[in-house]
């Protein structure tokens, strides 16, 4: 039997690069709706911080809007995303989450941090001032079950 080669494991993501049409129009836009912390900019682009990860903006979206491929973000505050995106009149889409297009069509599926297994390390959480943040029974469970939590 041929030894089978070593294969990296994936860990997560450092980072999401979203192309938007206008990128002063997508800071606005964000930043309507999240705390945007700017960590750097290049020509054309803008580096938004998500705690220890972050979202790339690149000026020159050319596609057609997204319908199946999206992008799933995590927040404290689910409701408070869907209240923002009602008083900018931005294009809720329909189902039982929260999902939504941004003005040049890249289609967002929102969730809450604490009804997911996605965790944060405790120091990151606190560094974002989210350190009261807690999960849901569900979401530890499924932690449990794969054998990432003990709590």
């Amino acid at each position: 039997m041929a030894e089978q080669e070593k294969r990296a494991r994936l860990v997560g993501f450092n980072h999401v690069a979203l192309e938007v049409g206008d990128l002063e129009a997508a800071l606005e836009f964000y930043g309507r709706i999240f705390e945007v912390g700017l960590r750097g900019r290049a020509p054309g682009m803008a580096f938004v911080d998500a705690g220890d990860q972050f979202l790339a903006l690149s000026e020159g979206r050319t596609q057609t809007p997204d319908h199946h491929r999206h992008i799933g973000m995590v927040v404290d505050d689910r409701e408070a995303v869907r209240l923002a995106l009602r008083e900018l009149d931005a294009e809720i889409l329909p189902g039982r989450g929260l999902d939504f297009l941004d003005p040049w069509g890249n289609h967002w599926q929102v969730v809450e941090y604490s009804d997911i297994q996605f965790t944060k390390a405790p120091e990151v959480l606190e560094g974002m001032g989210l350190g009261d943040l807690a999960k849901s029974e569900k979401a530890l469970e499924e932690l449990r079950r794969k054998g990432l939590s003990q709590g």
